[in-house]
Parts: structure tokens; sequence; C-alpha cells
């Protein structure tokens, strides 16, 4: 069967699913042609009939005429009602650039799922048979989001398609003149970092250090992208540093759908995945798609500066909610929003949220899956979008343990599936509705300096956000898109998770340490807090350490910091008792807090100021500031010398 463009066979699609009665109605191009594309198809097979008693699943593969194939799933159910999870031409979605061949193939319900290649397979967990459709949330759209309109320039893609078409409307350079034959790196095998908590030294490794060898050898496997592989499934130097989509390159799209739904296991079937260029890129798209000049934004009371800092040119005004150790609490969200005064507040109730919730920023905490449940289930009852920023989700470590008590490392290895059970599970794992959008990023895992990363969202938000990223950012940098892309392609999907395995056990070590080295420092005691951020939770008290037998004599004890060890991320959040100070009457902690690290940048150790979070004018307890140090970066030795300053330098200015 010929048939001239993509309408027609949607046409005949919709015939055989839904018979004569559809009227005027076109469920099927409304719900793929969002951007008005045509090009010239070919089925080659297709059954006479298509059942409508019984379930079937069928696959929709798309050729080019170079032999690149790309998979879209299409399923039947007993009631008719056909949904198409993606489409795809020649890996890119709902772009064509070459004229195309539908096969379209299918197989009986009852078939077993390892018949299908195993990318093909949906999740076990769910499938998309259980898993309704995302909503429709277009009333939180932005007036600016609403304004947007496809590039002109891109509205001529759908010309493209057509065979025989020559093309001189784009300013496209000659991919002829591009320098770069190919580009290659020696790349880390996923196996590089040991899953035992501890370091891997023999009894001989102070002989190493000694003749300048303490550092073992780093594996490497070599990888290299080529401007004109030989295989049109490899990835194509040409095509990466050439003007692209916004979506990102189609190999990088198909790992990583593969990988969240594996991974994250949305509850909703028709999520998309779109491209950004780090997790600051992703939330001012959110911010600019969702909210209006003047409106609010609900966050945790200490929050990520430079989220807040994004928002305010905007004429955006954070919302703080209150936080224990969990990160936002259920309780309070439900009062900010049940007891919303418009009036006194001066601007409508929030319709947004934006969250840290694994590896909070500043403090370090890690929400669980029932924290979550409950502050999904009232975004739902009061119509929130959720936008989860979550840089460091793999990067969970459990409780600390002191020292003393911490068991041997020999049996901690544990394998990729038992890890991915200890993760606390995402928002996703909860939204039924495809109101989360989640920020995800490669930074913390691979490097910041790629400046890629990637929204999952609903088909509505995501079509909004590529608008807005082809008139801005246009496609992620090609350097860093090609090589992380082929980066993961020799990993694969189970490399990559030995890989996030690897760095997990690696920051454990170094928030282990870290708190170790303050234990040295300080007489840390465990105790009960009745600090609000803390109250019921066990905290970690640190007091002056006698340093000689006449100081232990001639003063007592005096606790200078308390904490709670961090559960995830990178991050140690402590707070002072500027109480102790002798002119604290006179000043106020956030300047005592400004002081304070201007005396450890003069000793040589630059932390953060806590007053640098606070999503609002937050109260302060009266005598307490607060301070995040990072344990992420510098190396052991170093991180023991910061705490020596730290403990010192604090001593002093308390003059204790």
């Amino acid at each position: 069967m010929q048939y001239s463009d993509i309408f027609s066979l949607l046409s005949d699609l919709e015939m055989a699913m839904f018979g004569p009665n559809l009227m005027n109605a076109s469920p099927l191009k409304d719900m793929i042609l969002r951007d008005g594309l045509t090009h010239s198809v070919k089925i080659l097979g297709f059954p006479d009939s298509i059942p409508k008693a019984t379930p079937t699943f069928s696959m929709l593969r798309v050729h080019s005429q170079e032999g690149q194939w790309a998979d879209n799933q299409l399923h039947w159910s007993p009631i008719s009602t056909l949904v198409l999870s993606e489409l795809k031409v020649d890996g890119v979605p709902r772009c064509v650039y070459k004229s195309v061949t539908i096969n379209v193939q299918t197989i009986d319900s009852e078939s077993s799922s390892n018949e299908l290649p195993q990318e093909e397979q949906v999740s076990s967990s769910m499938s998309y048979e259980k898993r309704e459709k995302a909503i429709d949330l277009s009333h939180h759209l932005s007036d600016l989001s609403r304004a947007r309109r496809p590039s002109p320039l891109k509205s001529l893609s759908k010309f493209f398609g057509r065979p025989g078409v020559i093309s001189l409307a784009g300013g496209l350079p000659n991919e002829a003149c591009f320098p770069f034959a190919s580009i290659s790196a020696d790349a880390l095998i996923p196996e590089s970092f040991s899953l035992k908590n501890a370091p891997q030294e023999s009894s001989l490794s102070w002989i190493w250090k000694l003749f300048g060898r303490g550092t073992p050898k780093e594996r490497t496997t070599p990888i290299s992208i080529p401007k004109y592989p030989d295989s049109p499934d490899d990835v194509n130097l040409a095509i990466a540093l050439q003007y692209g989509t916004a979506t990102g390159l189609p190999q990088l799209q198909r790992f990583i759908k593969e990988f969240v739904e594996k991974v994250y296991q949305p509850a909703y079937s028709d999520y998309t995945i779109m491209a950004h260029v780090g997790n600051t890129d992703g939330w001012s798209r959110v911010l600019q798609t969702l909210c209006n000049p003047g409106e609010g934004f609900l966050t945790e009371e200490w929050t990520y500066p430079s989220a807040v800092a994004g928002a305010r040119p905007f004429a955006l005004q954070p919302v703080p909610v209150a936080m224990d150790k969990e990160g936002m609490t259920s309780t309070d969200l439900r009062k900010v929003l049940s007891e919303w005064d418009e009036s006194a507040r001066g601007f409508k109730r929030p319709h947004v949220m934006y969250t840290v919730p694994i590896g909070q920023n500043p403090c370090g905490f890690t929400m669980g899956a029932q924290r979550k449940k409950e502050i999904y289930d009232i975004c739902v009852e009061y119509d929130i979008i959720i936008c989860e920023d979550d840089p460091y989700y793999f990067l969970q470590f459990g409780e600390y343990v002191q020292k003393s008590q911490r068991r041997s490392h020999s049996d901690n290895a544990i394998d990729a599936a038992q890890f991915l059970k200890t993760l606390a599970p995402t928002y996703l794992k909860f939204d039924y509705q495809g109101r989360v959008i989640r920020l995800d990023t490669f930074s913390k895992y691979i490097a910041p300096g790629s400046r890629l990363g990637w929204h999952t969202c609903s088909p509505l938000f995501a079509e909004r956000l590529e608008r807005q990223g082809e008139t801005s950012t246009q496609a992620p940098c090609g350097f860093g898109q090609s090589l992380i892309t082929q980066l993961l392609l020799n990993w694969k999907y189970d490399g990559y998770i030995r890989w996030l395995q690897g760095l997990a056990i690696q920051y454990t070590r170094r928030r282990d340490f870290f708190v170790d080295c303050f234990a040295n420092e300080f007489d840390l005691k465990r105790s009960t807090s009745d600090f609000s951020l803390w109250q019921g939770w066990d905290v970690y008290d640190g007091y002056t350490k006698p340093r000689n037998q006449f100081m232990s004599e001639k003063k007592s004890s005096v606790k200078v910091l308390s904490f709670v060890p961090p559960t995830s991320g990178m991050f140690l959040w402590v707070k002072i008792y500027f109480e102790n100070h002798p002119s604290f009457k006179d000043e106020d902690e956030q300047s005592l807090e400004l002081q304070l690290c201007n005396k450890l940048g003069e000793a040589g150790l630059i932390i953060c100021p806590g007053s640098f979070f606070a999503a609002n004018d937050t109260e302060f307890k009266p005598g307490t500031g607060h301070f995040r140090m990072s344990f992420s970066y510098e190396d052991l030795e170093t991180l023991k010398k910061a705490v020596k300053i730290f403990r010192e330098t604090t001593e002093k200015f308390l003059e204790l």
C-alpha cells in the first residue's frame, strides 16, 4: 500500500481501530503530529483487520533509506484505544530528514515477552496496558509559554523528507569544513571503583607512596567518534557538531529512555525525555514554562540559592515550607496551602513546587517513599506541579555509623539489583498524572563541564520545553553529547549502573571520613534534638575537647556545633552556637555567621554561610547560625586539615 503522507496512513489506522463513527475527530493525528510534519510513507506489510476483542501488542518500525532503525510501540486494548508511546523517524522524535519505510508487525498477546528485542520489552513491574496517559495540565502553562511558536526555520523541516529535495534554506556550515575528523578519549571502565566501603590498600602501600606510586594506574578503554562512521547506528560526529534538535542526539535519547523506564519506573505511560544543558538550565526553562511574573513557588525553607536567584528576575517569590530530617514536611505543606491568604501574601496560592529531595542542598537529607507519596497526594489535591531537581540521586549513603562501630568492609559489596533497591524512589514512581517535571544531569556522575542533562515529563510539558530550547540553547553541545553518548553505548545499561554504584561507595567513604574528622577535633556526643529542623532526631553535638591537662582542669567543655550526618549528596550542614560569642547580645547571628566566614577565609578555608540558603526571611533560632561544607572535592588529607582549621578558627572566634 502506498501513502503520500502520514495523514493518509493515520486515517486508515483510525478507520481500522475506531470504525466509521469518528466524524471529524482524529485522535491519532492530534496525538502524534504536534508540528504538522508530512513525509512520504510506504506500508510494506499491514494486517487486513485489527482484532478489537483480543488485546494485541504491535511494533511500528521506521526504517530510513540508509538502514537506520527507530522503534515505536503501538498498543491495542480491548476498548480499541491506540497508544503510541513515541514517534521517531530516523531515530529523531517528531523530525523527518529522509523518506522512510514503515513495517507494521503484529505479535500475539500470549507471546512470551522474551521474544521481543530486549530494548523493546516493557518493564515487568508495570506494563503500558496498566498505566494511564498523562492528564491535561495545560492550565498551568505561563502566558510566555502559551505564546511560544515553533521556530520559523524549524517549520521548513516538513519538506526535508521528500526525495530529491535540495535545501538552500538553512545556514548550515559544510561539514567537510569541520576541523575535527574524529574525537577520541580514554575512558575509565565501569568497574574502576571498588564496591567495598574501605580504601583498597595493601600492607606495602606506604612503600609505593614513598616512591611516588601511591595512585594505582587507571584502567581505561578507548572510545572514538568519527565524522563519518561505518554504521548508521553509531554516533555521527558530523551530525553531532551540526545544528541539531533541542531534544538531543537520538542514540542518547534511546539510552536515557531505557534507563528511566528501568530505574525510575514512571507511573504513567507517555512520559517524554527532553535534553537540556544542565539542571540550572532545566529549572530556568521550567520557570518560564509554568510561572507568570508576580507568582510564587513552593520550596524547602533551606534550598539551593541559584534556584531562588534564577527566579528573582521573573519577579517570582519563594514560599518556604518547613523541613525535618527527610526534607520538606507534608504537614507544613498542607498547612501552607490550606491556610493561604491571597490578600495577606499579595499573590495567588503557588501552583509550582521546586524541591531537591535526595542529597537535599544544603542539608544532605534523603526523602523516603512514604513522604514522597504524602507530598504527591497533596499536590494532586491542590493541583501543584512538582519540579524534582535530583542531581545527587545515586549518591545515597544510608545512616552514618561511628568508626568504632563500623563493621568490616569485607562483605559489604552488593550486586546492581540490590543497589537499586536501596535507593529511595523518585517522584516519578508515584506520578500517575504527569505532574512531575524531573531534572537529571550528568554533572555529578560524569563531568559538570559536559553541561548535559534531561527533563522527564509529560508530552505537553516536553513540547513547550522544546519550543523554548530551540530558540535559546538550541541543542546541547555536540562535543559533550557525542562523548557521553558513546561512553554510555560502550558501557551499556549494566555498565552505567555499575559505575554509579562505585561512585556511591566513593562518596560514602568521603562522608564517613569527613564526619570522623569532626570526631577527632571535637568531643562528639549523640543527643536528641529540640531544634525544629532536627526535632526528635539523633544529632551529633560537638563540644570543645581538652588539648592539654591544664585546659582540662581550668575550662569546662562548651558546645560549639551540632549536625546530622548527611544520608546523601555532597554536603554537611552544621549549626554553630553563636550564643557563646562575648558580643552576641549586640550582634545578630547572621552577622556573626558572616564574620566567622571571613575569619575562616583569612585562615585559608572557604565554606558557605547558611544565610545564603534561606529560601526567604527564615526565622533563626536565637544564638545559632549555619554553614554548608562540601566533602566531595578535596582529597582526604586536605579534608582533615580543613576540619582542623575550622575547629581552631571557630574556637578562637568564640573566645573559648
